[in-house]
């Protein structure tokens, strides 16, 4: 027998006693190799049952490098059993150290699979929290496509009942409402605008005109829109604005400014009043107060120069009665008494002005009275090459009115007329009647000089005339508007310069108009 076997067999011997220790060990270690790969089968059936849960990943690494370990201790403790046993105990000592490292490197392999998948957990743990998230998105997304449709036609049924509601409000109001780009280009404006301004449709209006197009030339749109731009909005600023034939209206505007949300200005949106017949009946109230005061101090100068001119009148006839005519002081007493007549018939139409005289109203025929005023003057203008053409409507019915003021308008009227014709010319007298305003209306029209636009609005102020000195009072036009408001009537002027004037009376009509009794 082979010495080192005895030797082992004698050491064997020798350890009886602890021969279970090492059956113990011998079986422990083999043991451990089969339950380690136990589990590594397990962890790996049970990672393929959910590939995607991290920690039977874990689960089976860590089987894997503890079997590997119980390979490595186990393998290691049989080895130095048999090699005992086989007196190669010299072997043992030398393989001893590396069976330790390999042990040792095994306990990191372990513990750096376990650092390493506590890092994976957490951000399996996230990934864990998104999915959840993904899916409950997924869910919402899913839940708003099945419910899209319904949505969007739920909102397009609330944007366009919101739409009607404002267009309707757009462009049912009265006022002028419009809208414009940064430039001042026309983009949006309701009916009331475009029927004040005499377009058709907004892409007429956006086509052939613009914002500053309309506003008088003495309004400068540009520093407008800037002011607006900068400070935001204007409030009730009052402009004249031109629609399509060229007439002038006032309006009183706001306008605002719009803007994006980086305060880029994107256009300007405004609303408007058109106040031109607020300013005329203005115009009208103070001319009635003008009148009133005037009226009063009017009277109250009449008075005190009437009696002195009656005293000089009557003591330069007393003179002239014995003064022969052809001498000087004759000829000096009749210009003293014509000035001074002239001065009695200027007073004469004071008090007439400032007298409330009762009005005799009667029922008249307004043809009648303007073809019997006509024949008056008729031949004398035709002296002067100045034709009067009337056209009097057929259907015009009878007015209460007094005949004989009415007169003393319509002569002053032919008057005036006249006179702004220098070199021969036409007047015309139309009348007409609209059933729809229950209106009676007198036009005179003539191809005179026209009046300038400055004096315009003057003429019916008392005492203001263009003529020369001593050719007129300035009162005509005042006394007339007096007695056409008294039959609550109104009196309009159009004039352009060098193309002639045109005067246009209005009456109201009435059913007590074709009473007797009036």
């Amino acid at each position: 027998m082979n010495k080192r076997v005895q030797n082992g067999l004698h050491k064997m011997i020798s350890t009886l006693p602890l021969f279970p220790v090492w059956l113990v060990d011998m079986l422990g270690s083999a043991l451990m190799i089969i339950i380690s790969f136990v589990c590594v089968r397990y962890a790996q059936l049970l990672r393929r049952t959910d590939k995607d849960n991290v920690i039977w990943t874990y689960l089976l690494w860590l089987c894997l490098a503890l079997a590997l370990f119980s390979v490595s201790r186990s393998v290691g403790h049989i080895a130095k059993r048999l090699l005992l046993l086989s007196g190669q105990a010299d072997i043992w000592v030398k393989l001893r150290p590396f069976s330790g490292s390999v042990n040792s490197l095994m306990f990191v392999i372990v513990g750096s699979i376990t650092l390493f998948f506590q890092r994976v957990n957490r951000i399996n743990l996230q990934i864990l929290n998104d999915k959840k998230a993904i899916e409950k998105a997924s869910e919402e997304l899913m839940w708003l496509n099945r419910n899209l449709e319904d949505m969007v036609r739920q909102r397009t049924d609330q944007l366009s009942k919101s739409e009607e509601k404002y267009r309707r409000i757009f462009e049912g109001s009265m006022d002028i409402i419009l809208v414009l780009d940064s430039q001042g280009r026309f983009l949006d404006i309701n009916q009331a605008g475009l029927s004040i301004l005499g377009y058709a449709s907004k892409d007429e209006l956006a086509s052939s005109t613009t914002f500053a197009d309309l506003l008088d030339s003495h309004q400068d749109p540009r520093n407008l829109l800037k002011e607006t731009a900068t400070a935001g909005f204007r409030k009730d600023l009052e402009c004249n604005v031109r629609n399509r034939d060229g007439g002038s209206r006032t309006w009183l505007f706001s306008l605002t400014a719009r803007r994006k949300t980086d305060g880029k200005l994107t256009g300007f949106e405004g609303i408007a009043k058109d106040i031109t017949h607020r300013k005329k009946m203005e115009e009208q109230l103070l001319q009635a107060d003008r009148l009133a005061s005037l009226g009063e101090l009017s009277a109250g100068v009449a008075h005190e120069v009437n009696n002195p001119l009656g005293m000089i009148l009557g003591y330069t006839q007393l003179l002239l009665r014995s003064e022969p005519e052809g001498t000087q002081d004759f000829q000096d007493l009749k210009i003293i008494e014509k000035h001074a007549r002239n001065c009695k018939a200027i007073v004469e139409d004071l008090l007439n002005f400032a007298r409330s005289s009762e009005t005799q109203k009667g029922v008249l025929n307004v043809n009648d009275l303007l073809r019997e005023v006509v024949s008056v003057v008729e031949h004398q203008f035709k002296l002067d090459n100045v034709t009067i053409k009337t056209h009097l409507g057929t259907s015009v019915p009878m007015l209460c009115a007094d005949g004989e003021k009415l007169k003393q308008v319509f002569m002053n009227l032919l008057m005036n007329a006249k006179q702004a014709i220098e070199e021969g010319g036409q007047i015309q007298i139309i009348t007409e009647h609209d059933s729809s305003r229950d209106q009676v209306t007198v036009t005179v029209a003539d191809t005179g000089s026209g009046i300038p636009p400055e004096v315009l609005e003057k003429i019916f102020d008392p005492f203001f005339t263009t003529k020369p000195t001593g050719q007129g009072t300035g009162l005509g036009l005042s006394v007339s508007y007096g007695i056409i408001k008294d039959h609550l009537g109104d009196i309009h002027v159009q004039s352009t310069p060098g193309e002639g004037s045109t005067f246009i009376v209005t009456f109201s009509v009435s059913v007590d108009d074709q009473d007797e009794a009036c």
